[in-house]
């Protein structure tokens, strides 16, 4: 576990990095409902949720970015992070034949990584502090 603690800073980087990539569904919604759920046109309500989403996901990724130089912030954006993403893992399996299609694919497998990987870090400092 020492390993994932002594390098926690680059795994920080990367995935804060990598979730607030979707700034694309902020600048260009409709890509994202056609590659991640192949949805053809969605209507006004759905581009604004989506940028609205977006916008959510977007700051949890500068907050894991954030942490990664601010150690002291580290549990609180694992665990904000960490629980979105494992909502969004959720809904998106509690319907699958309807949502587990094109890139969402990806952003499940890829959000569940982290999610275990936010989990075992909170757990490894959890026994080092207790210790």
């Amino acid at each position: 576990m020492n390993i994932l603690i002594d390098n926690m800073q680059w795994v920080l980087l990367v995935c804060g990095l990598m979730t607030a990539s979707l700034v694309q569904g902020i600048v260009a919604p409709k890509s994202i409902w056609r590659t991640w759920f192949g949805e053809c046109e969605p209507n006004a309500t759905a581009v604004m949720l989506m940028r609205s989403w977006s916008t959510m996901v977007v700051i949890s990724g500068v907050f894991l970015i954030y942490a990664g130089f601010h150690p002291e912030m580290r549990t609180p954006a694992l665990f904000v992070a960490g629980v979105g993403k494992a909502m969004f893992v959720i809904l998106i399996l509690s319907d699958a034949k309807r949502f587990l299609k094109g890139q969402a694919v990806l952003a499940v497998v890829v959000d569940s990584l982290m999610v275990v990987i936010f989990a075992a870090y909170l757990l490894a400092t959890q026994q080092i502090s207790a210790a």
